[in-house]
């Protein structure tokens, strides 16, 4: 996030800058096509629809665009988290996908912090469409550290 402020707010406080237009949006969610929808503390929402330019041969959305979308909600979880001064970064990202999504079905990336420490954070992330259907889970590990 391109933002000269940032290193004296909290996390929440960089986050709410973004959600609220204060900021640029962030690069890869303008590449990708989704935005964060829905913020609090330890909770976040970034909602989308793909296209058929994110889909792979077999003829549904690529693996890659679901997992970016829950890496996004497990790490801005975290970010929401975040004391000033502080960065993370993702460690592990583990995605299960349920069943195949396929395009201009919007969807949405819950993420929630599990646990998060002065050193790790553990958080998690439901891909559902508006209809409830789950398309795929994930689970994040993150390295909390101080910021550059």
């Amino acid at each position: 996030m391109s933002d000269p402020d940032r290193a004296a707010l909290s996390g929440l406080e960089q986050m709410q800058r973004l959600l609220s237009g204060a900021v640029p949006p962030v690069p890869i969610a303008l590449t990708l096509g989704f935005q964060l929808a829905e913020l609090e503390a330890g909770r976040v929402v970034f909602a989308g629809t793909p296209g058929l330019d994110v889909y792979n041969p077999i003829g549904s959305v690529h693996g890659g665009w679901i997992a970016a979308i829950l890496d996004s909600a497990c790490g801005c979880a975290v970010h929401s988290r975040l004391r000033p001064g502080q960065a993370y970064t993702t460690l592990e990202l583990k995605t299960a996908f349920h069943r195949a999504l396929t395009a201009d079905v919007p969807v949405r990336a819950e993420g929630r912090v599990v646990q998060i420490g002065g050193r790790a954070a553990f958080s998690e992330a439901d891909l559902r469409g508006l209809d409830g259907t789950l398309y795929a889970t994930a689970t994040s590990t993150c390295l909390v550290m101080p910021a550059i």
